[in-house]
């Protein structure tokens, strides 16, 4: 890619950073996606134990949004198998990742052979080549250990940290912070998705020492367990706890009216429409831009992919 193109670092995990890669990557932009390696739960999990790897899951799903390979070769990626052996649950993309990374002496090298062979339009890095594990500090002073146990406590959080004490950053994801004009913070679960990226010591001084402007994409929907009750102020506030220092400049907030039915479903959850409160935000002297980005996915909300890119790159000087 040419220098004269704008330098755009998406940071993120779970279903909402796909989301947004794959808007982008038709843009005339210097594209490269940071990926949270905290996942321990299902294939993603077992891999990661296994193989002694980060999980793999978020980057396969990465891969494929980003990826002009053609749609057989990625549905063969993404398949998972069906057996009733060892194998069962895990998907083809997963364990190859895993191969990958034991072939090429780490998972960031293991990746970037992937990202050759799937024609992936950008960069792609995990956070961390080591495997990861969340803990929770809950406002009841409780310490809940793992990703997905964390939302299962159902408590309010206060802090969330890593174990062990010391991760190291893959180097070039420091460099991608660094040389960021615009870094994008994606939606998804915001103390496990989100937050874990921002909290490695030595990732988290870059992001201090960034002159990039900041954008956060918020969630369009509370999570039980993580932001029960949480409006849009709330997300920005434990991102900037987190990182301390308010680093986030623009915010991307829906505004569209989600369908009756889909906010039962996510009632039957515990789940609610974040709430936009618009005067603290104003009071927090965000940049708000406000839109209907509303998109369903099998009874679920997303974001939409192509309005959400957009409006990111309208937000840019390309």
């Amino acid at each position: 890619m040419g220098d004269n193109k704008a330098k755009l670092v998406v940071i993120g995990g779970g279903t909402g950073l796909p989301v947004l890669l794959q808007g982008l990557k038709d843009y005339p932009i210097d594209l490269t996606a940071l990926v949270t390696v905290a996942d321990d739960g299902g294939s993603s999990g077992g891999i990661r134990k296994q193989f002694n790897i980060p999980a793999p899951g978020d980057i396969r799903n990465v891969i494929t949004a980003l990826s002009e390979a053609d749609d057989q070769l990625l549905e063969l990626f993404q398949h998972r198998f069906q057996t009733s052996n060892g194998l069962s649950g895990h998907s083809i993309g997963n364990l190859l990742l895993a191969v990958l990374a034991e072939l090429m002496g780490s998972f960031s090298a293991g990746i970037q052979e992937i990202t050759e062979v799937f024609q992936v339009k950008g960069k792609v890095y995990p956070m961390t080549n080591e495997s990861i594990s969340l803990m929770a500090e809950m406002e009841d002073g409780s310490i809940v250990q793992g990703e997905s146990n964390i939302p299962l406590a159902k408590k309010k959080i206060k802090r969330i940290y890593l174990a062990p004490g010391e991760v190291v950053p893959v180097p070039e994801v420091i460099d991608a912070i660094l040389e960021a004009d615009y870094i994008v913070i994606s939606p998804g679960s915001l103390y496990t998705s989100i937050i874990p990226n921002l909290i490695v010591p030595e990732i988290n001084e870059a992001f201090k020492q960034s002159q990039a402007h900041f954008i956060y994409v918020c969630n369009m929907m509370t999570q039980e367990g993580e932001t029960s009750n949480y409006k849009v102020s709330d997300h920005v506030r434990a991102i900037n706890n987190h990182i301390g220092r308010n680093l986030i400049q623009s915010i991307i907030v829906n505004n569209g009216l989600i369908k009756e039915e889909i906010i039962k479903n996510y009632h039957k959850e515990n789940a609610q429409v974040v709430e936009n409160d618009k005067e603290e935000l104003k009071k927090m002297k965000l940049h708000v831009i406000e839109e209907d980005i509303v998109s369903y996915l099998e009874g679920t909300v997303r974001h939409n992919t192509y309005k959400i890119a957009d409006l990111i790159f309208q937000l840019m000087d390309p």
